[in-house]
């Protein structure tokens, strides 16, 4: 589905699309949020924390590419009081459902796939060739500043963007009623932009000039 046949682009309990588009995702009701053990929603915070923010919370730094030595996090965390365990952080990177984090071939270092704010970190991610269209997910009181500047990546190395809306919905509940934006991706390809898509699925960019931006028609 292109931008231009996209109508409606707000979440009020059900995505709804333009009838033109059957094939379009719809979601019923409220997002459903995975029960997952409080312990591991810890670990997976802190963990999003030191491998994408803060590294220096347990007196480390990240490499050039973004890893961590798995056995060193694990002292300089419990060292600093978070207490961590190889089981907890192998049981968080295999059941997180957005798939945040990522281990080496070798198992011996983790990473954050994306989401970095700390400078210098370079995922060596190879450019790909996106669809016509992506997705982004926010909110109201955020809107007036993108029609005006576009979508800018701010504190993080890039900005993200979801390959389709149901994901988009949810990135943009963690704030309030999402609003769905859609991004004409294509042809922001075809003007030299570059795209690259993170391990765990997000596409990247450097930023989305408004001009390759679809906005609802039922904003305030």
């Amino acid at each position: 589905m292109v931008c231009g046949l996209l109508d409606v682009l707000r979440f009020r309990g059900t995505l709804q699309s333009d009838p033109r588009n059957r094939g379009a995702p719809s979601v019923s009701g409220t997002i459903a949020i995975m029960k997952t053990d409080p312990k591991l929603v810890s670990t997976s915070k802190f963990l999003s924390l030191v491998l994408r923010h803060q590294p220096e919370v347990v007196g480390m730094s990240l490499d050039d590419e973004g890893w961590l030595d798995i056995d060193e996090l694990i002292a300089n965390s419990n060292k600093h009081g978070k207490p961590l365990t190889i089981e907890a952080l192998h049981e968080v990177v295999a059941t997180n459902d957005k798939k945040r984090f990522a281990l080496s071939e070798d198992g011996l270092r983790i990473r954050a796939s994306q989401g970095h704010s700390v400078s210098g970190v370079d995922l060596k991610l190879d450019e790909k060739t996106p669809p016509d269209s992506l997705y982004h997910g926010t909110i109201a009181p955020f809107i007036h500043s993108i029609q005006a500047h576009g979508l800018q990546k701010r504190s993080r190395n890039h900005v993200h963007l979801s390959a389709d809306q149901t994901t988009a919905i949810k990135v943009g509940a963690r704030r309030g009623k999402p609003v769905i934006l859609c991004v004409a991706a294509g042809v922001m390809h075809q003007d030299g932009h570059l795209f690259y898509l993170s391990a765990n699925g997000v596409w990247l960019v450097d930023a989305v000039p408004t001009g390759y931006l679809s906005f609802p028609k039922d904003l305030p």
